[in-house]
């Protein structure tokens, strides 16, 4: 349920939402940013254009390509090469080991595991700089054009950055693989031993909102770390990106991302409640456009029935704050021309809608029933349908030839004629 009295209260101290008034939020952060996960909206952001280091946050780019383009069950062997790069956070994987590629994508994003990012980076495309190619191609498919990937796990490089607006959206993107959401919810995963190792490998996960009890501050009181409904994604963490967190949580349908940058040990996890908890108290989603609405009697063209009912193909759902909801709008668009037939669900245009202005989506306008061509506007059809004009027509001809005999009569009777004498 919603804390009505809560909106009603800001309503009144604020009158309408306005960026001001997020800027206020508390957080630590150099860069942060909240976004709806259906529609991509953005409720909050700060600074959210900003390249900084994303640290381990990268690695959310990494499985997404390893789901995409492995199969779970291959067998990445380790090298030399990747033993030999590995920095921070590992899982101690040898020259010559063998794991499955579910166990290293497992590795990678619930232990944090550098050394499986580069094994896996390495399975996948043969090299590091091959696979940051395909990083950086697939960022800039998803619209993170201000992102510059240089290695599969976000040890520093200078050039290696990105931005909490870029991260959303690869987060977004990501999550909407459900291979994906299982493994960024695990909070713990055993790795039974290996060609090379004898010992069964326990990890836990890095990301405390899923489970940790410790306390942070937040909205003047300490409260434990794990949130209510969240549901991964990766934290991140160097001397450089400082904490770092892409984050995701569901509550009553209502899904949220959230992405903080450059923060603190603590601070990291208070901003993502904030943000969090702000998107959960101040925004719904709320259905605008319902399916079967009816919008309007369209005309049909030489249809049996000279018109169809439009009605909206499917809801339109967005996520608006209380006060925004009596400011939407809804433009109707519709084919330039219906001409029969007509198919029963059948698209005859759409139904945009905009907030203050500014489009938010559009809905298929859907035809309710058949219509069928009407024959009499066959050309066949059409031609009988004048059939007084073919009798006008033949009578006037009858006449013709009628008058044409009767003079040819008369022309024959004066030919015959005795002419007169005068005696």
């Amino acid at each position: 349920m919603k804390k009505v009295i809560y909106l009603l209260i800001i309503s009144i101290i604020l009158g309408t939402y306005t960026t001001a008034f997020a800027d206020n939020l508390p957080l630590e952060g150099e860069a942060a940013i909240l976004m709806d996960f259906d529609t991509k909206e953005i409720l909050y952001e700060k600074n959210m254009n900003e390249r900084l280091y994303p640290a381990s946050t990268t690695k959310i780019m990494t499985a997404i390509l390893a789901l995409e383009l492995g199969n779970l069950n291959d067998i990445v062997t380790v090298d030399q090469e990747v033993v030999n790069l590995t920095e921070g956070s590992h899982i101690a994987l040898e020259p010559g080991e063998k794991m499955t590629l579910e166990q290293m994508i497992n590795a990678l994003m619930v232990a944090s595991a550098n050394d499986a990012a580069f094994a896996i980076a390495k399975h996948i495309s043969g090299s590091i700089d091959e696979f940051a190619k395909l990083m950086n191609d697939k960022a800039k498919e998803l619209g993170a054009t201000n992102t510059n990937f240089v290695n599969p796990n976000g040890l520093h490089e200078d050039n290696h950055y990105t931005t909490a607006y870029d991260l959303a959206l690869i987060a977004q993107y990501a999550m909407k693989n459900q291979t994906f959401r299982n493994i960024v919810d695990t909070v713990t995963y055993t790795i039974e031993p290996t060609n090379e190792k004898e010992d069964t490998r326990y990890l836990k996960n890095t990301n405390k909102l899923l489970f940790s009890s410790d306390k942070i501050y937040v909205d003047g009181k300490y409260i434990p770390i794990k949130y209510e409904g969240a549901s991964g994604i990766k934290t991140g963490t160097t001397s450089h990106a400082q904490y770092c967190l892409v984050s995701y949580a569901n509550r009553d349908n209502q899904k949220l991302i959230a992405v903080v940058l450059k923060s603190s040990a603590n601070g990291v996890y208070s901003d993502t409640h904030n943000l969090l908890n702000y998107g959960f108290n101040k925004f719904d989603n709320i259905t605008i456009g319902f399916k079967n609405e009816f919008i309007e009697n369209i005309k049909v063209e030489d249809g049996i029935q000279p018109y169809v009912a439009g009605i909206l193909g499917n809801d339109f759902i967005y996520p608006l704050s209380e006060e925004n909801i009596g400011r939407v709008d809804m433009k109707v668009n519709l084919r330039s021309s219906l001409i029969a037939p007509i198919n029963k669900g059948e698209i005859l245009g759409f139904a945009e809608f905009y907030l203050d202005g500014r489009p938010l989506g559009k809905v298929d306008i859907v035809s309710t029933m058949d219509v069928e061509l009407d024959p009499m506007t066959k050309t066949s059809y059409k031609i009988l349908s004048k059939w007084y004009l073919f009798v006008f027509v033949f009578i006037i001809l009858i006449r013709v030839v009628v008058l044409q005999k009767r003079r040819k009569r008369k022309s024959r009777r004066r030919s015959y004629r005795v002419p007169y004498e005068i005696k």
